[in-house]
């Protein structure tokens, strides 16, 4: 008989049987997720234990690193797997399974011998390489707030001076192994192929890697624009695999942290009566000069920073290709300047066949470059004026000593603001196909080409300022009339490359020899017009009417400039080692240049040869546990430079010279004559070069270094002959230069457990000397204040002037000491010395002063990580370089006075560093040691502070990275002179002269890295 239960006894029983469930299947979980605990002992290849090797659980945070006895101990889940890394030596992953002693030998990390690095149309095993090439990764430079990507190579790189600006959107200055001519130090760029002459357009987030060539092994296969070190660009690429969207941006802020020191109002008030005194005028009434204005901090501003970018790559067996678009904004640290540039990346890759493909490249650019003002205004502008009259509404006037030579600097800064608009565009990108046949040999043909169009417009407006002493208290500056100028400039470059590599390795040989034939075309046009209002209507101030086709056509003026040229190349290189130790690096080229087809020496030739030896293959050598590879180099070549200032040096322009007048009725003839004697012998300037070095890895790659010795010498510097009594000059190849120096490089990288570090650094030593200019005597001069010299015996561009003694104390001083034949001098004017020994004061004791080039370069880098932070600091400096002043060297107005003449001489015992306070003692502001400054200097370049977010714990929305970062540049300076930075650059010939530079801000960046 079937028994019923109740409703409550039915309830209780599903409870029960629920319960039992719960209890068995937690038991059951309990047991299935039981962790176990694994062991083992980790060795080299050698046997012998590891010390501090990481083992994580994949996807997970948790790890141990082994003992003393390279043994270790994990718990772990079923089916784990255990991730083992160390530093120098390949990272294995090891799935558990049911092993619960799990013994690892590791191996060594023979990526890192067989590094790949792009050369001159090819690549390279860096091992196979005899010369010295720096590879940099795009990582390296992603997150830096710069906007032309070689700034952030400053002081990471043996060998390259880099000179940054702190103006928005500025291009650095790159001098690679020195200053090799007078005409030019600029390297040769070379973007995906193409020959270019700057990299401003390029999108730092685009870049897969550089690398800097700087050897004559390297650079022979360059030919005619090799002389000066090539760089290597490489954009991004698709690599296979799923398809992946990256995201990127940082915003921040740039601030000026380093003032120059000037006097305020009193200050100028005692110094300027002191010297009106001095010089027999009365004192100068202030009384409507009241104000007390720090001009720096009237056009300074906190400027805001931003960069934004987004990519999208994708790939398949045959398919790949590549998106990123950026866009960029700086603001200047002068109030409304601001730079903005958009950059657009494409790259798509088609495997037609198995062997044979074809692709194209393209990167654009459009850059608005900001209206950038000086600052030397502000530094010259006494701090008694007022900066504005709020009851007319205008900015004031200077006072009387001042106003006619100079304004207010606000003018510049706030009336004449983005009264310049320009606008860049940016094209260059190639199509290439490459056909892989015969098994070894492989033929790409390529063609590029590079577009630019800039065009610039700038509005003069009319000026109204405040001031007391004009008619009904306005006056108007200049001339009072509006006015437009226009210049529009394209400059178009096209390449072709055929090339057949050969690709082989037999028994103890291995051989990679390539054949190339490459021509390139290169065009500019330059067409420039102004006018003014004339005696028409006023030119709006509106920037849709900056055109020359608006004002008095009878105020136009016009100007041009255009040429192009063209080069045909053949070239061969061979790269060949024996048992894979004994290497021959040899390259050759032969170029045809139009810009000397005028004279016959068209073609030039360009080799050179490398050797080396990996001594760590030799048998003898495989046992010393601590050196993992050993190489010894050489090389030597010829390279050539075009950097110059002619399009056609053996063709020389007409020239306008004397009119005559002919005929009834009378009419002008307009007469020219050529600019220069033109010299049928002329022909390229040709450099030869050698190096000898090493490279080394220690300790299982951990340790890493590189030193190299190298020697260049310019020949046949193209140089002007001057004429006789007036004649027109003549040009030839008349000059040469030498370059010599060490570069050193050492680094260290380590893991100890969740802990990772690295430290490098890097030293750069400079000896400039020109051998030969010319004729005996004859110098190169060049500068604002002549100050720059260059001179056969002396470096390139030094500083010429008179050595300091002191200042004169007194008159009894004076008539003890040499005669200065140059002015009449009396006590508190600077003591020359008497180089010569003749004891007289004159012109023959000018002697160099200084020199610009820096005699030691370095920079050192430290990383640390933990988990998933990273912390990175990049520090830079030089030293043994002087900079010559020349801003508050000048008499053709009165200045403000710089702090430090506080401390002027005005009595006996006073000074014996600053002169008198009295501009007519013009024998105070000639070029002398008294205007020279220590150029060295020490800075934090780069602090960075990253956290990347856990891949198992974004992977849960979708992520496949995340990090956030901070960045601060130019955290820090310490330096020598009284100049906003110590970084200056100029022309081959005057560098290192401030002359009022910009400053250089610190910038704090916030960002975040975002990949889908």
């Amino acid at each position: 008989m079937k028994r019923n239960l109740n409703p409550p006894m039915k309830r209780a029983l599903r409870l029960k049987n629920l319960f039992l469930t719960v209890c068995f299947l937690l038991i059951g979980t309990a047991a299935f997720s039981q962790e176990r605990t694994i062991t083992g002992v980790v060795t080299d290849s050698f046997k012998e234990p590891l010390i501090g090797v990481s083992i994580v659980v994949q996807g997970t945070n948790t790890g141990v690193v082994t003992g003393l006895d390279g043994d270790y101990s994990i718990q772990v889940p079923p089916n784990a797997t255990l991730d083992f890394s160390y530093v120098g030596m390949e990272k294995q992953s090891i799935k558990v399974g049911n092993q619960s002693v799990i013994n690892v030998q590791m191996k060594e990390d023979s990526q890192m011998l067989a590094e790949t690095v792009v050369i001159g149309y090819g690549s390279a095993k860096k091992r196979d390489l005899t010369g010295s090439i720096t590879n940099i990764k795009g990582d390296e430079i992603a997150n830096k707030p710069v906007a032309n990507p070689l700034s952030a190579l400053q002081g990471k790189v043996a060998g390259v001076q880099i000179i940054n600006s702190g103006k928005a959107g500025a291009d650095p200055e790159i001098r690679v192994r020195g200053t090799n001519s007078i005409n030019g130090y600029k390297p040769l760029y070379v973007v995906d192929g193409l020959f270019n002459d700057n990299i401003n357009f390029l999108n730092p987030q685009d870049i897969e890697s550089m690398e800097i060539l700087k050897d004559p092994s390297s650079l022979a296969i360059f030919g005619v624009r090799g002389a000066n070190g090539v760089i290597i660009i490489t954009t991004k690429k698709a690599k296979e695999g799923q398809t992946r969207v990256n995201i990127n941006g940082s915003f921040g802020f740039k601030a000026i942290t380093n003032k120059i020191a000037m006097v305020d109002a009193d200050g100028f008030k005692l110094l300027y009566n002191e010297q009106l005194k001095n010089e027999g005028n009365p004192e100068y009434n202030f009384s409507d000069w009241t104000g007390n204005t720090n001009w720096q901090d009237e056009i300074f501003q906190t400027g805001f920073i931003t960069n934004n970018n987004i990519s999208i790559t994708g790939a398949s067996d045959r398919h790949s290709f590549y998106l990123g678009a950026g866009y960029a904004y700086e603001q200047g640290n002068i109030k409304h300047e601001k730079y903005s540039k958009i950059t657009l990346n494409i790259s798509n890759d088609y495997k037609v066949t198995d062997n044979f493909k074809v692709g194209f490249q393209f990167n654009g650019a459009r850059m608005l470059p900001a209206d950038s003002k000086s600052v030397a205004t502000a530094l010259r502008a006494a701090p008694v004026a007022e900066v504005y009259n709020k009851e007319y509404g205008l900015y004031t006037s200077l006072p009387g000593f001042q106003k006619a030579q100079m304004n207010n600097p606000m003018v510049d800064v706030e009336l004449k603001a983005n009264t310049t608009k320009a606008e860049n565009y940016r094209g260059s990108g190639n199509i290439y196909g490459q056909w892989d046949f015969l098994q070894h040999f492989q033929f790409k043909a390529m063609f590029s080409l590079d577009y630019a169009s800039n065009s610039t417009r700038t509005y003069t407006p009319i000026i109204k300022v405040y001031d007391a002493s004009a008619e009904n208290d306005i006056a108007t500056l200049g001339t009072g009339k509006t006015g437009v100028t226009q210049a529009k400039e394209t400059e178009m470059k096209v390449q072709s490359d055929y090339l057949l590599t050969y690709t082989n390795s037999w028994g103890d040989h291995s051989l990679t020899a390539t054949a190339g034939f490459t021509t390139y075309y290169n065009k500019l046009e330059n067409l420039n017009a102004g006018r003014t209002q004339g005696v028409g209507l006023v030119i709006p101030d509106n920037p849709d009417k900056w055109y020359v086709s608006i004002g008095d056509a009878a105020t136009a003026t016009n100007g041009s400039t255009q040429w192009e040229r063209s080069t045909v190349s053949v070239l061969a290189r061979i790269l060949y080692n024996y048992k894979g130790k004994y290497l021959f690096n040899g390259s050759y080229r032969r170029d045809g240049s139009s810009a000397f087809s005028y004279t016959g020496n068209q073609w030039q030739n360009f080799y050179s040869v490398g050797l080396g030896w990996l001594m760590s293959e030799e048998e003898w050598m495989k046992g010393i546990e601590w050196l993992d590879m050993l190489k010894l180099k050489g090389s030597w070549g010829t390279l050539g430079n075009q950097n110059l200032d002619r399009a056609y040096p053996a063709e020389p322009l007409l020239s306008n010279a004397y009119s005559a007048v002919f005929g009834t009725p009378s009419a002008i003839y307009p007469g020219y004559q050529l600019a220069y004697l033109p010299n049928p012998n002329l022909r390229w300037e040709k450099v030869e070069a050698w190096e000898v070095g090493a490279e080394a890895n220690f300790f299982r790659n951990r340790l890493h270094f590189e030193g190299v010795y190298y020697k260049k010498k310019t020949k046949d510097l193209l140089a002007e002959v001057p004429g006789i009594s007036g004649t027109v000059p003549g040009i030839g190849n008349l000059g040469s230069i030498e370059n010599l120096g060490v570069e050193l490089a050492l680094s260290w990288r380590d893991q100890i457990g969740d802990w990772n570090y690295n430290v490098g650094a890097n030293l750069t030593t400079i000896k400039n000397k020109v051998l030969s200019l010319v004729q005996d005597g004859y110098s190169i001069i060049a500068g604002d204040k002549s100050q720059s010299y260059t001179m056969a015996g002396y470096p390139i561009g030094y500083f010429y002037g008179y050595k300091v003694e002191g200042v004169y104390q007194t008159q009894e001083e004076i008539n003890s000491s040499p005669k200065n034949t140059l002015a009449t001098v009396t006590p508190g004017d600077l003591k020359f010395k008497d180089v010569n020994g003749d004891g007289e004061i004159t012109t023959a004791d000018r002697t160099m002063i200084g020199d610009p080039t820096p005699n030691v370069t370095y920079g050192i880098t430290l990383g640390v990580g933990y988990k998933n932070w990273e912390l990175a600091v990049d520090m830079m400096g030089q030293g043994g370089n002087q900079i010559y002043r020349t801003w508050d060297n000048y008499n053709w107005s009165q200045f403000n006075f710089m702090a430090q003449r506080m401390d002027r001489w005005h009595g006996e015992g006073t000074s014996n560093t600053q002169p008198l306070l009295n501009t007519k003692h013009t024998i105070n502001n000639m070029n002398s040691e008294y205007y020279i400054e220590d150029g060295s200097f020490f800075r934090i370049r780069n602090v960075s502070l990253a956290y990347n977010f856990d891949k198992a714990l974004i992977s849960k929305i979708g992520m496949q990275a995340l990090k956030l970062y901070v960045n601060i540049q130019n955290l820090k300076t310490w330096k020598h002179n009284t100049g906003y930075t110590p970084e200056l650059g100029g022309s081959a010939i005057a560098f290192g002269v401030d002359d009022g530079s910009y400053p250089m801000p610190a910038i704090y960046t916030f960002g975040f890295n975002l990949t889908f």
